[in-house]
């Protein structure tokens, strides 16, 4: 029992950290493990390599993922190929139906984009429809955000989608197309029910920053072709190797550092050279694009120590076993989990690794552990709330132009719902297999 008194206690240190001490969670993650390893009798040079361990277990693998992503990405915003799949979408649904084209394209970008850099790609559209349709621009903000914030927590290469993945022991492969086929019905049930049913309740105008920002337009956009090809590649090699998992060609090519080795390749080519830049220019943009990775490297890697501390003390095995006694299912202990620690420091992105980290070394003891379900169940958790202490929150709320009663009825709302609804299907699916 003091095992497990002692993990909630290190839990209990690493909130404290984060939300009283305003400490960076990397810092925090790996006071924590220290305190729980030393606190748990072992000895220091035990908790060190104990550390260590985790910390190059977790990134061996993804911080591969993430870098390809994050190139490919970079390449993708920089080439304007996002906004061209956006126009050229909404030309083809019509402005009746301009609200789903744009949820379209939302979908497509933000598989290999980051939240907040679709959200600025596409919100000059979400302003230039709303002038167009005279409608609220609610109507055009939810079905844009929707797919983006979905995305962003449940697929990889994405962060923490991708160390969860790898914390609970779910193949990578796997957790990319299970985490498309969930988020396609949260998507619309969040972002096109919800968010048309909340937008013709809360009339939202035309924000002060719509003045501000402007639709830019590259003057050598790449096709239509070429950015949709790009986008569907690695998640069709995937595909691939998953259907035929005997073919060593395919075998290769479908795993997750191939597939998005040569998606990279493919957008250096199409969307770098082809459009005018020389090799110094493709550099400086790999190289842009790494930067921003360096913080969430640190605390995946210090997730994955303080799992390892869990593992080490048999703090984990313990809590598994108690688990299992309860008859409470793991799926929902791992879901209220990541909701929790989502309300109490706001960044989806922590609170899905950290609960991973938590999780890991308690499910994986329990007899009839489904990896991708448990992955599933925790991304949801961890998508599920917004509110103020978090960046997204006061994205939407000032491009918006709402106010924050406005913003918690309707952003944070409708990721509540998308939570939830992923979190049904994952429940009724477990409970099938």
């Amino acid at each position: 029992m003091h095992l497990i008194l002692l993990a909630f206690g290190a839990v209990a240190l690493l909130l404290f950290l984060i939300l009283a001490v305003r400490m960076h969670a990397f810092l925090a993650m790996l006071i924590s493990a220290f305190a729980m390893g030393l606190a748990a009798g072992m000895k220091p040079a035990a908790v060190l390599k104990s550390i260590q361990f985790g910390f190059g277990d977790a990134l061996g693998f993804i911080a591969v993922v993430l870098g390809l992503g994050a190139m490919i990405g970079a390449y993708l915003e920089h080439s304007g190929g996002g906004r061209a799949l956006a126009d050229w979408l909404i030309g083809k649904f019509g402005q009746e139906r301009a609200a789903w084209a744009l949820m379209v394209a939302a979908f497509l970008v933000g598989m290999p984009i980051f939240f907040e850099v679709g959200f600025i790609i596409l919100v000059p559209l979400v302003y230039s429809l709303t002038r167009e349709g005279k409608r609220s621009l609610l109507v055009y903000g939810l079905a844009m955000t929707a797919p983006l914030t979905i995305l962003h927590s449940l697929v990889p290469p994405h962060p923490a989608p991708a160390a969860a993945a790898q914390l609970l022991g779910a193949d990578l492969g796997h957790s990319i197309l299970y985490g498309v086929l969930l988020s396609v019905p949260m998507t619309l049930i969040s972002g096109m029910w919800y968010g048309q049913w909340i937008a013709k309740r809360i009339t939202v105008p035309l924000p002060a920053a719509a003045l501000e920002i402007q639709p830019e337009r590259t003057g050598n956009p790449p096709s239509v072709l070429v950015v949709t090809m790009l986008l569907v590649l690695p998640v069709a090699l995937i595909l691939l190797a998953t259907l035929w998992p005997k073919n060593q060609v395919l075998g290769l090519l479908g795993h997750p550092f191939s597939a998005l080795l040569v998606t990279l390749v493919g957008a250096m080519v199409l969307l770098g050279s082809a459009r005018g830049l020389n090799r110094d220019q493709i550099t400086a943009l790999a190289n842009k694009a790494l930067g921003p990775t360096a913080s969430l490297l640190l605390i995946m890697g210090a997730g994955g120590g303080m799992k390892q501390i869990i593992v080490d003390t048999g703090a984990g095995a313990m809590a598994g076993k108690m688990l299992a006694a309860t008859q409470i299912s793991p799926l929902v202990v791992a879901f209220l989990m990541a909701a929790v620690l989502r309300i109490a420091q706001g960044s989806a992105t922590v609170a899905i690794i950290t609960a991973a980290g938590i999780m890991a070394p308690i499910v994986k003891v329990m007899p009839g552990y489904r990896p991708d379900m448990m992955y599933l169940s925790l991304c949801c958790g961890g998508t599920s709330l917004s509110i103020v202490n978090d960046a997204g929150f006061w994205i939407v709320n000032q491009y918006f132009g709402l106010t924050v009663p406005q913003t918690l009825k309707t952003w944070t709302a409708m990721k509540l719902v998308s939570g939830l609804v992923g979190f049904g299907i994952v429940l009724g699916i477990n409970a099938f297999l």
